[in-house]
Order: C-alpha cells, then structure tokens, then sequence
C-alpha cells in the first residue's frame, strides 16, 4: 500500500522569473549554482532558463515538499542570495506549483 501511495504524491516546483542587470546572467549564474549545490534532503532537481540575447530567466527548482525547500534554507544558502540580490534589476516573482503531471520520452 505504501508504494501506492507513494505513486499518488506529488512534487513541487519553486519557479522564480526575473530580470538580471545588463551583462550580469553569468554571475547569476555561478552563484544560482553555488545556492542549489547546498540543497540536500527533498532536492529533487533544478533548472535555470534563459531567453536567448537577453539577461531575463526562470529558476525551476523541484522537491519533494514545500517543507523540504524550507528545511533547506540555511546561512550558506541565505548568503548566496544576499550576493545575488544586487544583481537583478527589480525583485523576481516566485510561486510554488504542484507538479500535476511529467511526461518522458520513451525509452
């Protein structure tokens, strides 16, 4: 029953959208990849988009629950963001989304 009821649960994305100071994506970055690296229970994944010729993007980052991303919050990973936080030009919009449904291809 248990597998079952694993099967039924679902994951969570943290989505962040925002916009970086001219020329500064590549900073973001390295330290979007600093921040994730210290990610440990409930990490299931992240991704970072860009729009090409531009310094906007979107970070996806998938868990296991909202709790997990919280339980994940620590010094380290507060100072990375306070690095970062210069970088954008106005605050990112965050939002959480239930992972309703992932599709891959085909073996």
């Amino acid at each position: 029953m248990t597998e079952f009821l694993d099967f039924l649960k679902h994951n969570y994305a943290y989505v962040a959208i925002g916009e970086f100071k001219p020329g500064k994506f590549q900073e973001a970055q390295d330290l979007y990849e600093q921040a994730v690296s210290t990610y440990i229970q409930g990490f299931k994944g992240a991704y970072l988009l860009q729009e090409p010729g531009t310094d906007r993007g979107i970070a996806v980052i998938f868990w296991e629950s909202i709790a997990d991303m919280e339980d994940n919050q620590s010094e380290a990973y507060e100072a990375i963001l306070n690095q970062m936080s210069h970088l954008f030009t106005k605050a990112p919009t965050t939002s959480f989304y239930e992972v309703c449904s992932e599709i891959k291809p085909p073996n």
